[in-house]
């Protein structure tokens, strides 16, 4: 007998494409770096403001290029992604117990959810996107 326990062999640059749980979870941790890229892009266009008129129109006009369009629509993919990905491992992450039991997960997700819908909602009617006018 052999007294060398097995250790089975892992890729160390490519151990998260064996298996579709792992895929997702790496694509799933990748998001936030687009975020974070949305985030400068963001206060670059508060620097852009606060430089005045001038600086700030030209910010808004670099966001409407078509290649500025296009990182938008896949900002707004990647981060519908990330949202919804993040709500449904939520139950796992944060278990809600009541008396001896447990919330079911499905309540807890569908809760942030409808919370979710509420306050993209609300950020809407703040931009007066329902007035008529």
């Amino acid at each position: 007998m052999n007294g060398k326990p097995y250790v089975r062999e892992i890729p160390k640059r490519t151990w998260y494409l064996a298996k579709w749980r792992d895929i997702h979870h790496m694509l799933q941790e990748s998001t936030s770096l687009f975020i974070g890229v949305y985030a400068l892009l963001l206060v670059r266009g508060l620097g852009a403001l606060a430089d005045g008129e001038e600086a700030f129109q030209a910010y808004l006009e670099s966001l409407s290029s078509p290649l500025s369009l296009g990182f938008h629509w896949l900002l707004l993919i990647i981060t519908l992604f990330h949202s919804v990905s993040w709500f449904n491992v939520t139950p796992k992450a944060m278990p809600m117990q009541i008396g001896e039991g447990f919330v079911p997960g499905y309540l807890i997700a569908a809760a942030h959810y409808v919370v979710w819908v509420l306050v993209s909602l609300f950020i809407l009617f703040i931009a007066g996107v329902f007035t008529n006018g």
